[in-house]
């Protein structure tokens, strides 16, 4: 080792408290002088995870050891330390260099130009995925942004090979590791957009070169390290967060995040941020077949389908006078992304995939050019409600006036504008509703979890819609608030004005020290078309096991007043008792 030079460059650190400095606490992912990876080997010095003044010395150290300086040096290991201490201690020739050879071969190959936020949106039949993801594109000179790479955090398990129930425990107690990965951008989009489902959100960022080259230098170090999977907190958009920082100290994204960290939020925060400089929209195989089935004539609708399932032959459209040249052009296309959606979920053998890709494709083009399909932009998710929701509110119940106040932490439910939302999908939290009335403050409503996926069926999708929830509300046969666990499913069918749906729901209740269930089935519709007013309307017939039975009617009118804020309007019949409610929702 240098020491000389080495103890230079620390006197000169100290001198200068580069230790204290933020960028070098964003560099370690540290928060109150602790840093949130615990892998050794992101460090040189023993205590270097919570002691920032011994890692950069350890740091220097490192870079002024004798060893080879090659692709295992600690210089090649650490760019963004390496080029960021360079710069602010003023070094000169007699700082360390090194001969990087694997870092400057997949830069050059990366060629970081610029940065895109990607969100790939929820995901109908998964609860996992109903938040949305957010990943980062980094852009090279190629005129093609398929051909940029995509850095993506996620824990590191095969949620298709284990339990269900434990994939979920352990990911929210911390119980797999996080790592993050580079890979080419049209790969994430097969998995997210083709396989998954999801429509596609890019959001240009406007780091110049430099910021991205920042970037990539200390994505390259956390190459390989562990870090602790949190699926509230320290998940794949949290993470996405500390390179936005990397890239530009001067904005802190994280503050805002104390609780939970939701993909859409860390959207908003960016934009909030002043980062976004333009947004780009790729429709999910999903969203194209839905187009297609729009376009098909109803009589001709199930072609696609069953040329896919080999129980109609390509020569049977083609020959069909019936069909007009253009139809057989969407049976022809719509056959093709179901055929690759199909194989995407390997429902499809490779060999009956190959032939008959090369069969349809074939046909299509005898056909000559014709339509091209335009899909409609829908609502960008960055123009949707934020998650937290303050409800205040007035209402009467059994001719009493009862004053309400509540608090949601996330995240959305059915009644809340679905404008950025996917449509007929409900997540929520830890929802707190608290009434007040005759000098009497209790508990409204306490739901602990509530999913829903009312997902519509159409000719290329059969989705079972279903929902679930749990905690305490005013429901069961009695007035008090009362424990309870319901799962339902169902079918939804909908179009542009809106959807119904019919669920069986049975349920479990805990009252008066004993369990009782009831067997129900509910029906309602929900009227979405507009973007300042929304409708939803339920009824519910239930049949309780000590033989009671119970009619529940509930109606929502929503009036959309701003982006995050509304006016909600409700009516609840259940027996004798009626309650009307005005309510003031404000998102934040």
């Amino acid at each position: 080792m240098n020491a000389s030079n080495s103890q230079l460059y620390k006197n000169k650190a100290e001198k200068l408290h580069l230790y204290d400095e933020n960028y070098w606490h964003t560099l370690l992912h540290m928060n109150a002088n602790e840093s949130e990876i615990k892998d050794r080997n992101f460090f040189f010095a023993v205590d270097g995870a919570a002691d920032p003044k011994a890692e950069m010395f350890a740091t220097l150290d490192a870079f002024f050891s004798k060893k080879i300086k090659d692709d295992n040096s600690s210089i090649c290991r650490f760019p963004a330390r390496y080029f960021w201490l360079k710069e602010k201690l003023n070094a000169v020739d007699d700082f360390p260099e090194a001969n990087c050879v694997e870092y400057d071969k997949v830069l050059q190959r990366v060629d970081p130009q610029s940065a895109t936020l990607v969100f790939p949106s929820a995901h109908i039949n998964s609860p996992a995925s109903m938040f949305g993801h957010t990943f980062v594109r980094i852009n090279s000179s190629y005129s093609s942004k398929l051909l940029s790479y995509a850095i993506n955090y996620a824990a590191d398990a095969d949620k298709n090979k284990e339990n269900g129930v434990m994939f979920a425990i352990k990911g929210l107690t911390g119980g797999y590791f996080g790592k993050y990965s580079l890979l080419p951008y049209y790969d994430k989009l097969k998995e997210y957009r083709d396989s998954e489902q999801r429509d596609i959100w890019e959001y240009d960022l406007n780091l110049t070169r430099l910021e991205t080259l920042r970037m990539f230098r200390h994505i390259w170090e956390l190459n390989n390290v562990q870090t602790n999977y949190y699926f509230f907190t320290q998940n794949c958009s949290y993470e996405m967060l500390w390179l936005l920082e990397a890239a530009r100290p001067s904005v802190k994204l994280r503050k805002q995040f104390h609780f939970q960290v939701i993909p859409l939020e860390t959207v908003h925060e960016t934009k909030t941020a002043g980062l976004i400089k333009s947004m780009s929209y790729r429709p999910s195989k999903r969203t194209k077949l839905l187009k297609y089935e729009s376009l098909i004539d109803k009589k001709f609708v199930e072609y696609p389908v069953l040329l896919v399932n080999a129980e109609m032959k390509t020569v049977d459209i083609m020959q069909n006078k019936e069909i007009q040249t253009q139809q057989k052009r969407y049976i022809l296309e719509a056959a093709v992304e179901y055929l690759e959606y199909q194989y995407s979920k390997s429902k499809v053998q490779k060999e009956h995939y190959l032939a008959l890709f090369h069969e349809l494709t074939s046909s299509r083009a005898k056909l000559g050019l014709g339509k091209k399909i335009e899909i409609k932009t829908p609502a960008n998710p960055i123009e949707s409600h934020r998650a937290i929701r303050a409800t205040f509110g007035l209402g009467s119940r059994e001719n009493a006036l009862v004053s309400y106040v509540g608090i949601r932490p996330a995240y959305h439910d059915l009644e809340d504008s679905n404008y950025g939302f996917l449509r007929g999908t409900q997540i929520e939290f830890m929802n707190l509703l608290l009434a007040y009335s005759k000098e009497k403050l209790e508990v409204e409503k306490a739901t602990i979890l509530s999913i829903v996926s009312l997902a519509q069926r159409s000719e290329f999708f059969h989705n079972l819609s279903w929902r679930t929830n749990l905690g305490w509300d005013r429901d069961y046969l009695t007035n008090k608030r009362t424990f309870h666990l319901s799962v339902g499913a169902g079918y939804s069918w909908g179009n542009a004005f809106g959807f119904a749906y019919i669920l069986a729901d049975p349920s479990v209740y805990y009252a008066d020290a004993r369990v009782e269930a009831s067997l129900g089935g509910s029906v309602g519709f929900i009227i979405d078309k507009y973007k300042f007013i929304n409708t939803k309307v339920e009824a519910t017939q239930k049949k309780y096991t000590n033989g009671q039975n119970q009619t529940l009617v509930k109606v929502a009118q929503g009036f959309n007043t701003s982006q995050n804020t509304q006016i909600m309007l409700k009516y609840e019949y259940k027996k004798e008792e009626q309650t009307f409610k005005a309510m003031f929702h404000y998102y934040f």
